[in-house]
């Protein structure tokens, strides 16, 4: 065996080697691509309470499904204020099962309110923004 045909096997050598690194790297980019996850999908995404009298039941429920194909567990819930306090299921939701975010809005408050509520979970879409609004009317009835 002489030096150019040594050198021309070493080079095929290094050339299949990275024929196939690069087959392995497109390989795993389609197997990232295919990832099973979970969807968030709510029936609304915004509540309007409307106009409601003070110290009236501020609860509101937010109804979703998960239409993907993993599991979906909720991490946490946050609020833009310490008027709104959310309830969320601790448990993975399951593909194809729906659950509930249920938000308290402190109806002691009189006026219009606008507050946020940002879902956190492993969910495709990341966090996801959720929305109440209204007004809260003085309670003429209850006046002395």
């Amino acid at each position: 065996m002489n030096f150019i045909t040594l050198k021309t096997n070493s080079l095929k050598s290094i050339f299949n080697c990275a024929l196939v690194a690069i087959a392995l790297l497109f390989t795993s980019m389609s197997f990232a691509q295919n990832e099973t996850s979970g969807v968030l999908t709510f029936e609304t995404t915004t509540i309007d309470y409307g106009t409601i009298q003070q110290n009236a039941d501020g609860v509101r429920v937010f109804t979703f499904k998960n239409t993907g194909d993993a599991p979906i567990v909720i991490s946490n819930v946050k609020t833009s204020c310490g008027c709104t306090v959310p309830t969320y299921p601790k448990q993975a939701v399951l593909p194809g099962t729906s659950a509930e975010i249920s938000i308290k809005y402190a109806t002691n408050r009189l006026g219009k309110f606008s507050k946020s509520i940002t879902v956190m979970s492993n969910a495709t879409e990341g966090n996801k923004i959720l929305r109440i609004k209204g007004e809260v009317l003085k309670d003429l009835d209850n006046q002395q």
